[in-house]
């Protein structure tokens, strides 16, 4: 059963019509469709791609098994389209994507469908369902986003010295993942060095890196709209004693909670057994300690004490365990695992051996 098989099963479980897509993600992931500006219908009478004229000839070549509706033919009103679309397939009961619409949008779009009697209905959810496993397509799409960063990082490695930026190691950083192959890059990179490496989202800014600086890296690349994440924390210089006593604690910690990553378990398992390593420290702890990753940065299943699902073999999940001082630092070391029946597979390669560059 293909993707939009598995979705419309799903409408009518839930005595849905069709549904309507407002997210790009999940918009991409249905239709194959890879830029912005498109919105699609689901439903059980066929299914359609709606976007203006200046993607109609991307869309055709990429949405097969989609008409395709120009909205700009609708007096360059959507909810017109949409509309059009509902009247001649007759539907009346219309999903949509709540989270993805503002208030005004929303107001606009019912008001012109309440005009047809069409009925909406807010699905959010739906298609994050059928997100939450990866196929096999999306898995090796993940895999060389992986592949990417790691070469990328590798080639970075001579550049790492005191006296460089923060900024300028980013942005080489960033041109290594497009060069070897990244159709994007999947997120801001985070790149941070001393006493900044304690904020856990910190950018990179024209602080040079200094002997002694722990140096954290968190980026990742994007392949066929699938991202990595990978972080890594390096000591420039010289070490001193606490510093390498808590990488060895994080990578001890990390490596605690990939065993815990199997088909079955818990999303709360893994960070429970990992506050049993990092229980000294445990108030420096972080409780997000890693999220699914696919179309989107941060999607289900989350981990931590506050998770909520079940892995299955099949979710691709950050593993991300860290320690955070204000003031003087914080450590993480990060990977991207998928999850399989054998057990957890860590697609993220690059060596998690400590690691005293520029000595």
């Amino acid at each position: 059963m293909n993707k939009i098989e598995k979705l419309v099963k799903l409408l009518e479980e839930k005595n849905l019509d069709a549904i309507y897509l407002t997210n790009d993600q999940n918009v991409n992931y249905i239709s194959n469709y890879n830029d912005e500006d498109a919105f699609a219908i689901i439903s059980k009478k066929g299914n359609f791609l709606i976007t203006d004229t200046r993607y109609m000839e991307l869309a055709e070549s990429l949405c097969k098994g989609f008409e395709l509706v120009n909205w700009h033919l609708f007096d360059r009103n959507i909810g017109k389209a949409v509309e059009d679309v509902c009247l001649k397939n007759n539907i009346k009961t219309l999903g949509f994507e709540g989270s993805s619409l503002t208030f005004e949008k929303y107001e606009a779009f019912k008001s012109q469908l309440d005009k047809s009697e069409i009925n909406l209905v807010c699905s959010d959810g739906l298609i994050e369902e059928l997100r939450y496993v990866k196929n096999q397509e999306e898995i090796d799409n993940i895999k060389k986003a992986c592949e990417i960063a790691d070469k990328a990082l590798e080639e970075l490695i001579p550049h790492i010295k005191v006296g460089v930026t923060e900024r300028e190691l980013a942005a080489k950083l960033e041109y290594f993942m497009k060069m070897n192959g990244a159709h994007n890059l999947g997120f801001d990179t985070i790149l941070i060095s001393g006493a900044k490496t304690s904020l856990l989202h910190g950018k990179p800014s024209d602080k040079k890196i200094e002997r002694g600086d722990l140096l954290l890296i968190d980026y990742g690349a994007m392949y066929n709209g699938y991202r990595s994440d990978t972080t890594r924390t390096f000591i420039v210089g010289e070490a001193n004693q606490k510093q390498i006593e808590l990488y060895e604690l994080i990578k001890e910690a990390q490596l605690v909670g990939i065993e815990n990553m199997k088909d079955g378990v818990h999303a709360t398992v893994p960070d429970a057994k990992i506050r049993e390593v990092v229980k000294e420290y445990e108030q420096y702890y972080y409780r997000g300690l890693g999220h699914g990753i696919g179309r989107g940065l941060h999607e289900e299943p989350f981990l931590g004490n506050y998770g909520t699902k079940t892995l299955k073999a099949g979710c691709v999940v950050t593993m991300e365990p860290g320690v955070y001082f204000p003031g003087w630092g914080g450590i993480r070391i990060e990977d991207t695992v998928l999850v399989t029946k054998e057990g957890p597979q860590i697609l993220t390669k690059f060596p998690k051996e400590l690691m005293i560059l520029d000595k």
